[in-house]
Formats: C-alpha cells, structure tokens, sequence
C-alpha cells in the first residue's frame, strides 16, 4: 500500500517563504502538489516527473519551485514571496495517489 508523508507549512507574512515536504513509499512516476483555497476547487500547483519534467500554475510561475530525490522518492517545493491568496490547503500527490490530510499554508499580515 502507497503511503504518502507530508510535512511542512504553516502561517507567515506576506512576502515570505515555506518549504513543503513529500515522501512516497514507492517509486512513481509523477509527483506533485495540489491546493484547495477557501472556496475554491483543488487545483494542481506544481508537478515533476522522475525524468525531471515540470509544470506549474500560473499563479506560483517565478515562485515556487518544486523539486524531487528520486533516491528517497520525495518532493519538496520552495515557495518564496508568498501572498495571502496563496493561503490553502496543501496536499502532496504521488501517481493516482492523494493525500487526504494536507497541510494548511497561511499568509497573512
């Protein structure tokens, strides 16, 4: 059974920065994180393929970055110059598999 371990997150200002965590107990191909805002559908955020391809929203383009150990099949993702409309929950993904806890990022003043 794949089991996904996130860590991570939490409250900061705008403007400053976080790091997300995400290991998998297994070798997939695609890794990568979603986010729910307040309101809002889950939307993709980032992704990155064991060969190193990846993708981002729009919205964290120039920001975030994401990047994966595929010796520990782990992610991580920087994101820098937070804004409050980054405020979310965040949940890793690995293949079909999701997270169902997440981690809450909040940025606020």
């Amino acid at each position: 059974q794949v089991q996904l371990v996130e860590s991570g997150g939490g409250s900061v200002q705008p403007g400053e920065s976080l790091t997300l965590s995400c290991s998998v107990s297994g070798n997939i191909f695609v890794m990568g994180w979603e986010r729910q805002r307040p309101g809002r559908q889950r939307e993709d955020v980032a992704s990155i393929t064991r060969i190193g391809s990846i993708e981002y929203a729009e919205s964290v383009k120039g920001r975030f970055t994401i990047s994966r150990d595929n010796d520990k099949n782990s992610i991580l993702m920087q994101m820098d110059r937070l804004k409050p409309e980054d405020t979310a929950v965040y949940y890793c993904y690995a293949g079909p598999i999701k997270s169902d806890q997440g981690t809450q990022v909040t940025v606020s003043a």
